[in-house]
């Protein structure tokens, strides 16, 4: 929200020092461009996502204050969205199945 990305910021300092401890997380970091953040994040597995929300869920609750979710994608293997559908729903994401690619 306007005026409030001081406040934001600090808190993006929170979320990435309260995430470095997550097994499954396997990148996590925050991205502006004037007055909009982006959080680009990924985990193993589904299981590491609900454990992340978990974890930050204290934080994300006093973000949600001061700023509001623009877009959130779910990219991943259709049986681990499978076990998000119901834990996300009330963050009303778009789901995109991944059927190419690798990782390393």
């Amino acid at each position: 929200n306007e005026g409030k990305m001081g406040e934001f910021k600090s808190l993006c300092e929170k979320f990435v020092a309260q995430t470095k401890s997550e097994r499954a997380c396997v990148h996590y970091a925050f991205s502006f461009s004037g007055d909009a953040a982006h959080c680009r994040e990924g985990y193993d597995d589904a299981a590491g996502v609900l454990a992340h929300l978990d974890n930050v869920g204290a934080l994300l609750t006093q973000a949600l204050k001061i700023a509001q979710i623009t877009r959130l994608e779910v990219h991943g293997p259709a049986d681990q969205l499978d076990e998000l559908r119901a834990p996300l729903a009330n963050l009303n994401p778009q789901w995109f199945t991944v059927e190419y690619g690798f990782r390393r």
